[in-house]
């Protein structure tokens, strides 16, 4: 499954769909909103998607990646909107027999969402103005051609 929300994740309640008497290896990843990046205060992060296509992209990432690994099942939630310091921005779980598959599956899916889903990041800062950054559409195998430091999309 994967989704978009403009809501705060339950990472808790997200964790118990993932619950599966066949597997021993269970991972998470959470990627929260952080106070730096690359020297610059980070203030807050804002996330703006093309929903619909999102949503498409990131389903076939999940269901790629429970066809290449060997796992029970995958769930990524992506957030949009305004994020606060601290709050998560991409969950992901996975749960396998095995921890090597599990593990190697929530990379793949963290990894092939950052490059291919139709999702931006504007970072808000402390002592300059906010910046449009690490748009990775620009060189993904979506039909995307704006210019990767550029105004919102």
């Amino acid at each position: 499954m994967f989704k978009i929300t403009e809501h705060p994740i339950d990472h808790s309640k997200e964790a118990l769909k993932l619950e599966n008497p066949k597997a021993g290896g269970v991972v998470f990843f959470e990627g929260r909103v952080r106070n730096h990046n690359d020297g610059l205060d980070v203030t807050s992060l804002e996330y703006q998607c093309y929903e619909s296509m999102a949503e498409k992209e990131g389903q076939k990432i999940v269901n790629e990646a429970l066809e290449k690994f060997d796992i029970h099942n995958a769930i990524c939630i992506h957030r949009h909107g305004h994020l606060k310091i601290k709050e998560i921005a991409i969950w992901v779980g996975v749960s396998s027999s095995h921890r090597k598959e599990a593990f190697e599956a929530c990379q793949y899916i963290v990894d092939e969402v950052k490059a291919y889903v139709p999702i931006w990041k504007k970072e808000h800062y402390t002592n300059k103005e906010p910046h449009w950054v690490a748009c990775h559409q620009c060189k993904s195998k979506l039909n995307h051609d704006h210019e990767p430091l550029g105004e919102a999309p």
